[in-house]
């Protein structure tokens, strides 16, 4: 989930266009005062997902990180789908796809030019399905999560790219479903309805799937691109229910603490209750995943309502910033780093090997932060800048004449 999404979200106006066709006036996005709590939520997400693949003990269930980010951007892409709506009347599918390619794809394409060179130095990747070049190109066309699901393979340091093909698989589909449904006028509750009935058929379906004949879970359905979007459409059900005022004023009160406190604690303990065995214990493991997605959007929902010591603390601003700034990039890189000096510090360091490698994934982030994305966000703000002066020209220009 990018940056400027939030930021966009954060300041969505104020008319609203409903999915009835009435116009009415209705106060700013839910994300306007709670973006920083949200950033700073992106930070212990991914700390959590780098924590695990280290393997340090505790955090065997750590990939719950990325269903929080799952859940979280789908909230967010909703809710900058529904600002834009309420303000303009409509959603311009073509610029937001453009959008997220130039704000996403330039850091993936430099994190896998340098993977090949790394894959080029070590030899064959331990373990990978496939060379260099077509991990590269499967992780360039965003079907990790394909090649994981229905052939049970793997793309050696390029594999965590599942994730990201997860999300802009969903994101080309929800988008225009969104745009229908409301070229149809169908009602908010019927998006509610509908949506609920896909995250339940889904949780169903997911749970199922992960009872096989011999007891142990099937890894290939966590990255179904069908079951697994269970925690994405969660996130639009948020989002979506947040839209509406009597929501929000709810949610403002008593349910919004209710919401944050309950959500966190529930979210702890389903990462400490998915342990390194999870594999042995599909049942619970299949109930455990897709209620990870609900607890999420409880913590998310309460976020975004109320001010409690939780947003505070996620608010501070370098635990913000960090969810903001390198988040996506510490994603990309650290399975890079691990792979290229896991065994070294592990020689030299022994047990603490993994806060050697955990700091050294962190600068190596904060560096191509600032290397790759910020220079080409300010490319992107000053073509909009430059955009925006021609416009203003060619108006001038119609005045006058």
């Amino acid at each position: 989930m990018s940056t400027s999404t939030i930021q966009q979200a954060a300041t969505a106006g104020t008319t609203t266009s409903t999915a009835a066709g009435a116009t009415t006036t209705a106060p700013a996005a839910p994300l306007a005062h709670r973006a920083t709590a949200l950033d700073g939520l992106r930070t212990a997400a991914i700390l959590i997902v780098m924590l695990y693949h280290l393997h340090v003990a505790g955090f065997e269930g750590g990939f719950i990180g990325v269903q929080v980010f799952f859940v979280l951007s789908g909230f967010l892409i909703t809710s900058l789908l529904l600002g834009e709506q309420r303000r303009t009347g409509r959603i311009r599918l073509g610029s937001f796809w453009v959008k997220r390619l130039l704000r996403l794809y330039p850091a993936l394409l430099v994190m896998v030019a340098a993977g090949i060179a790394l894959w080029s130095w070590v030899g064959d990747y331990k373990g990978a399905s496939f060379s260099a070049g077509e991990a590269a190109v499967i992780a360039l066309s965003y079907t990790g999560n394909l090649f994981r699901s229905f052939w049970d393979t793997t793309q050696g340091v390029f594999g965590h790219t599942w994730s990201l093909s997860m999300e802009e698989q969903f994101y080309l589909v929800w988008p225009p479903v969104l745009v229908l449904l409301f070229v149809v006028r169908a009602h908010r509750r019927a998006l509610v309805a509908g949506l609920g009935v896909v995250v339940v058929g889904a949780s169903i379906a997911s749970w199922a799937s992960y009872r096989t004949p011999g007891g142990g879970a099937t890894p290939d359905v966590y990255f179904s691109p069908v079951l697994g979007l269970v925690p994405l459409a969660t996130g639009c059900l948020l989002a979506l229910l947040l839209d509406d005022e009597r929501v929000r004023a709810w949610a403002a009160g008593v349910a919004g603490h209710v919401g944050t406190w309950v959500g966190l604690g529930l979210l702890v303990a389903v990462q400490v209750a998915i342990g390194d065995d999870w594999g042995q214990h599909a049942w619970t493991f299949g109930l455990l995943l897709p209620a990870s997605g609900v607890v999420s959007a409880l913590l998310i929902g309460g976020l975004v309502s109320v001010r409690t010591p939780v947003s505070v603390a996620l608010s501070w601003r370098p635990v913000a910033w960090f969810g903001r700034r390198v988040s996506y990039a510490a994603y990309l890189w650290h399975p890079l780093v691990i792979a290229l000096l896991g065994t070294v510090v592990s020689g030299i360091a022994g047990a603490s090997a993994w806060l050697w490698l955990l700091g050294t994934a962190i600068l190596v982030a904060v560096g191509a932060a600032y290397a790759v994305e910020v220079p080409i966000e300010r490319l992107r703000r000053r073509f909009r800048e430059a955009r925006r002066l021609m416009a203003a020209e060619r108006s001038a220009a119609q005045v006058a004449e």
